[in-house]
């Protein structure tokens, strides 16, 4: 290669050297064109004018099996395989054994290579392994343009470069323009063949013991790594001590490759085989060992997990995200989120939402399809991704964002303006929070207070248990923060798909039906206690709102709120300050207490109303499944009947009572709120301006007269009646 000879002379030697070491009779080289074909760019026992001259579809041929498949295909007698596509020019009649491997770039196939005999034969595995080997040095060079000339480069489809339109999930609103970064994106090796393989062996086992220790090390809550969940910790020190996966890296290793080259090498066959499977499970743990090897690259690169620089406008891609992921990033660079999967109701999407970043997930094979730069655009208005966009979807999506920055200017204007309704009703707009910077947005969104602090939030994103102090600071960092606002704490809702590194977990079948937010609380009474103790210290004299989540039975609200009277007893034997004003409620989401709230109600100061997990055990639909996620509307009759004799018990009982749910902070859903009674709203930060303006132009009594027989329908949804009222009463949505 470094003779100066022409590029197609460099790719004849090539298969000339490959044919004399595989003892073959015949070594080709496909590339894949921009055109999705396979063109034969080189080959040593084929006729020579076939060279560029055969094209095959993905579709056709052996060769296009293996591309299809990206995994070595090897048979004794070629001609009589269903696949076999018969090319004349090539004069290939004679050779009947065929073994053929993908060239592999970051899992994606760009070529083909392979060899033949005349003589029916299986080749062995060593030979197999040898021409897999080749393929990737191949995929190396051929990429940094060392083997093919740069003019041959330009049609040769290395990377997706063509726009594409991915059909996704809204998980958090807003458009926004900027270039992907990939989240924990791979050290790419520069270095492929070592020049001493024992002592390539012993740097790769030294780093596998590093990343084992690194890994346990998360387990015990000990190493700066924090949010990943307990499952892809689990798995990550399930794979790092798999037996096969050491043996196939050492294996690379001892070939020749170096520690780094291996990995990627291990990588890639485990990408291209398992993303053709269809078992949904097995997909998974595709992406649990891809974590893993960008991991152990990072280890063997001397390179730690700080946080990461970024340019602007920059475009998170990821396959899943935690929410101390997502907070690495500097906020005023990342604009967007592209996810994979996930859900609305996950913690990355709340996160997204609390930062007022538009996120969009769901987005089926979205990271093979995109290279770190890619231009991109997030639509949280339509759940859509536009990779490498035209000009004139730029163009559209920018004259959309500018719409979007209007209507945020006209929102600050109305900022400081009450939520009055048309025929006089007032309603109180707060917002849900779970970080501090929260307090920021408050001030610039016109929040009324916090109406739902996550007060989890804080044990996710951290290395180790917050104690006594730490979790008193932050507190009192909110409620100074907050200033005469209110601000109302949930305590710890852990469990189901919040789970702590640090935390011992069994694994549960049901997580979202199991131990759970105050079941937890109630088992583990100093974990409660403390929170409680830390609230109870950080108010100093002020009024403290404390809420229980997942209340299931009202005897699970009295063993809580007995451990808010043993903590005050506890403070006032030692003199110290209690609130001014203590007022403890609870989360009404558990149908069993729709059939309860005569018992309950009377014992709370107030309630408020979780819809994210009512309408998920209403409908017995798990939220965090992506075929469940769409398949029930609250706005359905079952729902708002719900909803309506929440409203009439704490009306009766003189109970205030909110929605500190998602739907809370959508216009059209805030309007059936408002007009089923509900005078207060706690919703993330980004619908409250659209939620005032709904108010300022709604008349409560008409919509509520219509609602009231609407809800005797049969059908499963109302949106579209909802929506025509609406539209009847001129409210502005």
């Amino acid at each position: 290669m470094e003779e100066g000879q022409s590029a197609q002379a460099r790719l004849d030697m090539v298969v000339r050297i490959i044919a004399n070491s595989m003892v073959a009779e015949v070594c080709s080289i496909y590339l894949r064109r921009t055109s999705e074909e396979l063109e034969l760019f080189a080959t040593q026992g084929l006729k020579a004018e076939a060279v560029h001259k055969t094209r095959m579809r993905l579709s056709e041929g052996l060769v296009g099996e293996v591309a299809r498949a990206g995994a070595p295909l090897n048979i004794m007698d070629a001609l009589s395989h269903p696949s076999f596509s018969y090319r004349p020019e090539t004069g290939e009649d004679p050779y009947k054994s065929f073994l053929g491997v993908p060239l592999l770039r970051g899992g994606r196939t760009i070529g083909v290579l392979v060899v033949q005999n005349m003589a029916a034969r299986k080749y062995e595995d060593e030979e197999v392994e040898d021409l897999q080997i080749i393929a990737m040095v191949l995929a190396e060079i051929v990429t940094a343009g060392d083997l093919v000339g740069i003019e041959e480069l330009k049609d040769i489809e290395l990377a997706p470069t063509r726009p594409e339109r991915l059909k996704g999930s809204v998980f958090a609103d807003g458009i926004s323009l900027g270039v992907v970064v990939l989240h924990e994106v791979p050290v790419t090796p520069e270095h492929l063949l070592s020049e001493d393989s024992a002592a390539e062996e012993i740097r790769l086992l030294t780093a596998i013991d590093a990343l084992r220790d690194q890994i346990d090390q998360m387990f015990e809550g000990q190493h700066g790594l924090a949010g990943p969940t307990f499952d892809v910790l689990e798995t990550y020190r399930m794979f790092a001590h798999d037996r096969n996966w050491v043996r196939n890296l050492t294996e690379a290793v001892k070939s020749g490759l170096t520690a780094e080259a291996a990995v990627e090498r291990v990588r890639n066959e485990q990408r291209a085989r398992l993303n053709n499977a269809r078992d949904a499970y097995m997909r998974e743990r595709l992406h649990d060992m891809e974590d893993l090897a960008n991991r152990l690259l990072r280890v063997l690169a001397g390179k730690n997990t700080a946080r990461r620089l970024i340019p602007d406008n920059s475009i998170l891609v990821a396959r899943d995200l935690g929410p101390a992921d997502l907070l690495e990033y500097d906020r005023e660079k990342l604009k967007g989120i592209l996810l994979e999967e996930g859900s609305s109701s996950n913690h990355a999407a709340i996160v997204a939402r609390a930062l007022q970043i538009p996120c969009v997930g769901r987005l089926q094979n979205l990271r093979d399809r995109v290279s770190q730069g890619d231009a991109v655009i997030v639509d949280g208005e339509t759940g859509e991704a536009y990779l490498r966009p035209r000009p004139d979807i730029i163009e559209a999506a920018t004259a959309r964002m500018d719409v979007r920055a209007q209507r945020r200017a006209e929102f600050t204007k109305i900022k400081d303006t009450a939520a009055v309704t048309k025929d006089g009703h007032r309603i109180t707009l707060l917002m849900n929070a779970g970080l501090e910077f929260d307090i920021e947005i408050m001030n610039e969104t016109g929040a009324e207070g916090i109406g739902l602090f996550r007060t989890e939030f804080q044990f996710m994103v951290s290395e180790d248990l917050p104690r006594l102090k730490r979790q008193t600071e932050l507190y009192e960092r909110i409620m100074d923060g907050a200033g005469d606002r209110p601000v109302t704490f949930r305590t710890l809702d852990l469990g189901g798909d919040k789970i702590l590194p640090y935390m011992e977990m069994e694994r549960e079948e049901n997580p979202a039906l199991g131990w759970r937010a105050i079941r937890m609380g109630l088992d583990r009474p100093a974990l409660l206690r403390m929170q409680i103790r830390a609230l109870l210290t950080a108010a100093r004299g002020r009024e403290l709102r404390i809420m229980f989540p997942m209340v299931a039975s009202i005897d699970e609200f009295r063993q809580a709120r007995d451990m808010v009277d043993i903590e005050c007893s506890w403070a006032r034997r030692r003199g110290r300050p209690l609130p001014s004003l203590l007022r403890v409620g609870a989360m009404i989401e558990c149908p069993s207490l729709l059939w309860h709230l005569d018992a309950l109600l009377p014992l709370v100061d107030f309630a408020s109303v979780g819809t994210n997990d009512l309408t998920q055990y209403l409908f017995a639909a798990d939220r965090t499944n992506p075929r469940m996620n769409d398949r029930y509307d609250p706005l359905s009759p079952p729902m708002l009947r719900a909803l309506a004799s929440i409203q009439k018990a704490a009306e009766e009982s003189g109970t205030p009572v909110s929605v500190c749910g998602e739907i809370a902070g959508r216009p059209l859903e805030a309007f059936v709120l408002v007009a089923l009674g509900f005078n207060r709203l706690s919703m993330p930060p980004a619908g409250l301006g659209q939620v005032k303006r709904m108010i300022l132009s709604c008349d409560r009594e008409a919509a509520g007269r219509a609602i009231t027989k609407m809800m005797g329908s049969s059908n499963g949804s109302l949106r579209n009646e909802i929506l025509s009222l609406a539209r009847k009463l001129n409210v502005d949505l």
